[in-house]
């Protein structure tokens, strides 16, 4: 089929399953089935909840020997997945692989109710929630909920006052990134809003909208 050559021949026997579909070993709890018998054990491991492999850093357990490996690679700070394209490295091959998409143009997760198509899977999903009114992410202070984490974690800070985002010349501090930047402006003195009919420029989008209204007589 392939032409790749092997020593053994049962190395033999299970890559040919990639080829006809054949997936002899089966989980008798969820009928999932698999190529090899060692990647139904690991599986089986869900079920049981065994976790025999331990981080000799952090004593963190694993089901599985590839996610121990790839969980030490944030202890020791190695990347061995490389892209081809941009030299850009990862701790997992499947984040390289995700990664690649960037490159290849190819979006193969596609909403089911508006076809908009996305690189990522995460993506696809996060997108859904527009969809479906889904916000599975509460705070546990308030209970207002969110679709997205990141938003309930920027949340959050308004309950803690963390303001993790700091001015590198003069130290003023921010609960936002987005905040810093808009604030950065004051000492660069950027001003990349400009009105399309007069051409002067602000720092702010509000700014420029409020200025805009000079020239629609639009009333706010």
């Amino acid at each position: 089929m392939c032409n790749k050559p092997f020593i053994y021949q049962s190395d033999l026997k299970k890559h040919q399953r990639i080829h006809t579909g054949e997936r002899p070993y089966s989980c008798s709890v969820c009928n999932k089935s698999f190529i090899e018998q060692g990647h139904l054990k690991g599986h089986q491991r869900i079920h049981s909840g065994d976790r025999p492999y331990t981080c000799g850093v952090c004593n963190k357990t694993f089901s599985q020997l590839r996610n121990l490996k790839e969980h030490q690679s944030m202890h020791t700070g190695e990347r061995p997945y490389n892209c081809g394209v941009c030299n850009k490295s990862f701790t997992k091959q499947s984040n390289l692989k995700l990664h690649q998409h960037v490159h290849t143009g190819e979006r193969p997760f596609t909403c089911g109710l508006c076809n908009e198509s996305f690189s990522q899977q995460s993506s696809l999903k996060r997108h859904q929630r527009i969809h479906t009114g889904e916000r599975p992410y509460t705070c546990g202070v308030c209970n207002k909920s969110f679709s997205e984490l990141s938003n309930l974690k920027q949340h959050q800070r308004i309950h803690t006052g963390e303001r993790p985002y700091a001015c590198g010349v003069c130290n003023e501090s921010f609960s936002e990134q987005s905040s810093l930047k808009r604030h950065r402006r004051i000492h660069t003195g950027e001003r990349p809003y400009s009105c399309g009919i007069c051409n002067v420029s602000y720092s702010q989008q509000g700014s420029l909208k409020k200025h805009q209204r000079i020239h629609t007589g639009e009333h706010p």
